[in-house]
């Protein structure tokens, strides 16, 4: 007996030393909405993809202007030359001339394109429109983010809603069991009050648990996006208040001209056209003027041959036609301007998704709006339909069915209201969002 109770007393020692290590490995992070959304920009790994590619397109756009310069070649190699054997028609050998066995050259050439239709000049542009789209796709992967750390910090600030709910709820509960076990004590109602009032605690301890635990999920997935530790639990300090829109849904179109998305779709329009521009150079044929200099030993071209240095040099034009582009480059240019044109019919799809998804969110700000009026006033009914309730279970003058629905349509009220409160804010950053201006 006295070794069963050592086991009970050191298993109750472990069981403490667990719940306060597990309070240990998690602390509370409070930070406000534009604190979150600057972490976000700062340290979420889409973001920094994106910044890559960005520099990758400044790169290219640098590589592209080398084109303009011209391009120099060095050469300079060092051989065995061997005897040469004269054969006569037959194939008969009939003397062999000595020869200088080393030889050796240096080269240098140069080249420089002066015209191709100005396919260079047009290289250049289309590489600089690439930086400007990487630049659109930059900016509009900042807003998904913003939008994402919104809604998810929103949703936190909604689940700790929830709690605060749940738990007063909870302290009713508990209060009102504390006057029902009184009743039961002094035999004005039975034990099935008491039990019926212990389950709506435990209801209440269960669903608090529920969203706590959603929580703590949630503060992990955003501790990826703002770089913070993965055992924090995030508190919004933000406060939550009624935003008032006066603006029509026409501002709100006319805000949307500056979306990145709507951009970037018009850039892709520009891109599509200047590809079609650079197809079209292989009509034309390149000049192009060159320059070299060769110094050549041993001299073969003399009897006998000379160990010596043989130095030449030539400067000229070049011209040059791929007569294969007669054919190709029709076939080429049609379907770049079948690109180009899928590129129009998707600027015009783009215009026609932000308008319809602002109108959307247009319309759903107005009704989060109305339903925060709506939901405070069935929260002030159900709680006033509560007390009334609660007035009367404590006279015995309702039974135990009507004290609970009247519990849960106070939950309920309360939940829904608090909820209108932060949707209402969610719906306005979508609008912001819809427009490309969050």
């Amino acid at each position: 007996m006295k070794s069963y109770s050592k086991r009970i007393f050191f298993f109750g020692i472990a069981i403490s030393i667990l719940f306060n290590a597990l309070s240990q490995e998690t602390e509370q992070y409070r930070l406000s909405l534009e604190q979150a959304v600057e972490m976000g920009l700062q340290n979420h790994q889409q973001l920094k993809i994106s910044s890559a590619q960005v520099k990758a397109s400044e790169e290219e756009v640098k590589v592209s202007k080398l084109q303009q310069l011209p391009s120099i070649t060095l050469t300079a190699n060092a051989f065995y030359l061997g005897d040469a054997v004269i054969l006569d028609q037959d194939l008969a050998k009939v003397q062999t001339v000595d020869m200088p066995h080393f030889g050796n050259t240096f080269g240098i050439e140069a080249a420089q394109l002066l015209y191709k239709g100005g396919v260079v000049k047009k290289s250049i542009e289309m590489a600089e429109l690439k930086q400007q789209l990487a630049e659109l796709d930059f900016a509009g992967n900042e807003q998904e983010i913003k939008f994402l750390i919104v809604s998810n910090y929103l949703d936190i600030y909604k689940l700790i809603n929830q709690i605060q709910v749940l738990e007063q709820n909870k302290v009713h509960a508990e209060q009102l069991l504390a006057n029902v076990t009184k009743l039961y004590k002094e035999d004005m109602v039975t034990r099935n009050e008491v039990i019926r009032s212990e389950l709506l605690i435990k209801n209440l301890e269960q669903s608090i648990l529920t969203v706590k635990n959603n929580h703590a999920i949630l503060s992990n997935q955003m501790s990826y996006a703002l770089g913070l530790p993965n055992n924090i639990i995030i508190i919004p300090t933000e406060k939550i208040e009624d935003i008032v829109m006066i603006e029509s849904q026409s501002y709100y179109t006319d805000l949307a001209r500056q979306h990145p998305h709507l951009q970037s779709a018009e850039k892709n329009v520009e891109i599509a056209e200047k590809n079609v521009s650079i197809q079209k150079t292989n009509w034309v044929p390149s000049i192009s003027a060159f320059g070299g200099y060769t110094m050549q030993r041993p001299i073969t071209t003399s009897t006998p041959a000379l160990d010596l240095y043989s130095n030449s040099w030539q400067v000229g034009l070049n011209l040059s036609f791929n007569l294969d582009n007669l054919f190709r480059t029709k076939r080429q240019v049609n379907l770049s301007k079948s690109q180009a044109r899928i590129t129009r019919e998707s600027l015009t799809y783009t215009r026609q998704a932000i308008a319809i998804e602002i109108n959307a969110a247009y319309v759903k700000y107005q009704e989060a709006k109305q339903q925060i009026a709506l939901t405070d006033k069935s929260r002030a009914l159900a709680n006033e339909n509560y007390d009334i309730v609660k007035n009367k279970y404590l006279h015995q003058l309702a039974i135990t069915a009507e004290m609970t629905d009247a519990s849960n349509a106070k939950l309920n009220a309360e939940l829904e209201y608090a909820n209108a409160v932060v949707k209402a804010l969610f719906q306005y950053y979508n609008l912001l969002k819809a427009t490309g201006t969050l």
